[in-house]
C-alpha cells in the first residue's frame, strides 16, 4: 500500500526501489583494469625444456675453414682445413619459478558460485597475474632478461640529442638486426611518440592486422606495445616526458633469434609452464591452490636483438 506521503503527491505506483529486491540482476565477471595483451609472450617463439636448463653452446668465430673460405683477402688454391671449435664456457639459463598461493572458503564457494564459478575466477585472475608478471621478466630479470643481456654492439643512442625517436633510430635499429627481424617491441608511449615523428615528416606508418588487432609498421615491421618497458622507472608515468628503451627482435630457434623457455610436462599442468596444484582444505574449511610458472628467455646469437636507449616520449608539435 502507498504510503501517506505518496498519495499527498499523487503517486500510485511501484516504486524502483521496491522493485530491485525482486529483479534479477545482471552481472560481469570480475574486471581486472591490469591486465594487458602481453603481446611479447604471444609473439615470441617458445621451447620446452626436460631438465629446466638450457644451455646456448656458441662458435669460436674466426678460427674456423669456413671463416677462410668466407675472407676476401685471403686467396689461396690450398684446401682450408682444421676444424669448428666451440666456446669452452657456454652461457647456461636456468628456470625462473614465479608462485602465487589462493585460498578460498568452501563455504562461500558451495553458496556463491552461481553463475559464476568462485574457484575458478580466482585461479583465472592469479593465472592472468603470473602472467604478467612473467612478460616483465622476460624484458627486465637481472639474470636472463632481454635488456640486460643485449651486446654492446647492439646497443644504439637516438640520433637527436633530445632523444626523440625518429625513422632514421629505427632504421639504424634494423641495421643491427638485418637477418629475418620479427618485431618492435616498445611502450605505448614511445610508439606514439615515433607516430609523432612520422607524421611530422609526411610518412606516417603503415597500419597491419595481426592476431586480431591493429599495430602500426616501419619497414614492414610491426611495433609490438608493453608497459613493461618501463618510461623512468614506471609503467604509466605520470609525467609528459620521461626515457624508455625501444627493441628490435628476431624470434625463433631455426632464426638464431631471441626464444623463450618454459618448463615441459608439469605434473598439475594447466598451460604452458604454468603447474596448479590443490594443497587441501584445512580445519577451517579453507581451499588453497598453489600455482608455479617456470620460465627465462634465450638470445642464441649477439645480432638477434637490438635496443634504442634513451629514447624521449615527450616531444609534441604544433602543426600547421
Amino acid at each position: 500500500m502507498a504510503n501517506e506521503a505518496e498519495k499527498n503527491t499523487g503517486i500510485n505506483a511501484l516504486g524502483a526501489k521496491a522493485a530491485y529486491n525482486l529483479a534479477n540482476v545482471t552481472k560481469t565477471k570480475p574486471q581486472f583494469g591490469a591486465l594487458t595483451p602481453k603481446w611479447l609472450t604471444k609473439f615470441l617463439e617458445f621451447k620446452g625444456l626436460e631438465t629446466g636448463l638450457f644451455r646456448v653452446n656458441k662458435v669460436v668465430e674466426g678460427q674456423t675453414p669456413l671463416d677462410v673460405l668466407c675472407s676476401a683477402t685471403k686467396k689461396s688454391d690450398i684446401i682450408p682445413e682444421g676444424y669448428v671449435e666451440y666456446e669452452t664456457e657456454p652461457r647456461e639459463y636456468k628456470l625462473n619459478s614465479i608462485s602465487t598461493i589462493i585460498n578460498v572458503n568452501t563455504a562461500i564457494e558451495d553458496v556463491y558460485s552461481s553463475p559464476y564459478d568462485q574457484v575458478q575466477e580466482q585461479l583465472g585472475l592469479a593465472i592472468e597475474s603470473l602472467r604478467e608478471r612473467q612478460e616483465s621478466q622476460l624484458i627486465n630479470n637481472d639474470d636472463y632478461g632481454l635488456l640486460k643481456n643485449i651486446a654492446d654492439s647492439q646497443r644504439i643512442q637516438p640520433l637527436r640529442a633530445d632523444g626523440r625517436p625518429t625513422p632514421d633510430d629505427l632504421d639504424e635499429l634494423i641495421s643491427k638486426v638485418w637477418k629475418e627481424p620479427s618485431f618492435f617491441l616498445a611502450h605505448p608511449r614511445a610508439i606514439a611518440a615515433f607516430a609523432r615523428e612520422c607524421t611530422r615528416r609526411g610518412v606516417p606508418p603503415v597500419v597491419v592486422d595481426l592476431a586480431g588487432s591493429r599495430f602500426l609498421t616501419w619497414r614492414g615491421i610491426p611495433l609490438v606495445p608493453t608497459d613493461k618497458l618501463l618510461v623512468d622507472g614506471v609503467k604509466n608515468p605520470k609525467s609528459q616526458g620521461g626515457k624508455t628503451n625501444i627493441l628490435l627482435v628476431r624470434t625463433g630457434e631455426a632464426k638464431r633469434g631471441v626464444i623463450g623457455l618454459f618448463q615441459a610436462g608439469l605434473k598439475n599442468e594447466h598451460s604452458r609452464g604454468l603447474s596448479v596444484r590443490f594443497r587441501g582444505i584445512d580445519n577451517k574449511g579453507v581451499a588453497s591452490y598453489l600455482l608455479s610458472l617456470y620460465c627465462s628467455a634465450a638470445i642464441l646469437a649477439d645480432d638477434a636483438i637490438a635496443v634504442l636507449e634513451d629514447v624521449e616520449v615527450g616531444e609534441y608539435y604544433d602543426y600547421e
